[in-house]
Formats: structure tokens, sequence, C-alpha cells
């Protein structure tokens, strides 16, 4: 009886070290399995500091989607970097993405760089 317990943790152990399987694959529960990764971007308000425009793409050549005024509040999902904006004596390329896949220049924002969001897109 010992040796043929023995034997078959031998056998279980070899299958385990080689990645075999030793029963059915079980799935996870729903909770514990990765949320999409769009669904873990933080977002957040933002508020603007001064007039400006949203635009298409992270960049100053992009097309003007709309123009917002001082202290209106947006929605950001993450931050990027892109084309770089020299004005109201600041100068960087950090840009927002709103929730509407518009982008804003984060010179235009009240707070740090990116408006306080600190999720990376």
């Amino acid at each position: 009886m010992r040796n043929s317990c023995t034997k078959v943790l031998m056998a279980v152990a070899g299958l385990l070290l080689t990645g075999a399987s030793v029963g059915p694959a079980v799935a996870a529960p729903q909770s514990a399995q990765a949320a999409p990764a769009a669904a873990t971007m933080a977002t957040g308000n933002i508020t603007t500091w001064i007039q400006g425009n949203v635009r298409k793409g992270a960049s100053t050549s992009y097309n003007i989607a709309y123009t917002v005024k001082a202290n209106q509040q947006l929605m950001g999902v993450c931050w990027l970097t892109g084309g770089t904006v020299d004005a109201n004596g600041i100068s960087h390329n950090k840009w927002v993405k709103l929730s509407d896949g518009n982008y804003i220049w984060g010179g235009l924002l009240k707070g740090n760089e990116t408006g306080g969001i600190s999720t990376k897109c």
C-alpha cells in the first residue's frame, strides 16, 4: 500500500512540474476575473482655469472639437504625452483625454499639469 501511494504522489508531482492538469479546470468566480482595461481607468472631474479649446487629438495640429470657458467642469479619463504647447506662461506636453473622446491641454486646467488625473492612458 505504501509503495502504491508513493507512486501516485510522485506521478502527481511530475504532472504538476510539467504543467499538466490533474483535474478539471474550474473557472474563477466572476468577481475574481480581471476587469476590462477601460473599466479600470480612474476618471475624475477636472476644471478649467481659463478659456481654451478642446481638440480631436492630443496636439494643436488636431481640429478643435469645441471651446470651454473658465471654471468649466469636464470629466477626465486619463492623461498622455502629446504635442507641446507654450501659452499663458506655461509650457508642457500633457493632455487629458475626456470622457467624450476629445482632448484638452493640461495647461488649461486647475491643479497640476494633468488637472489631477493620475491615470496614464
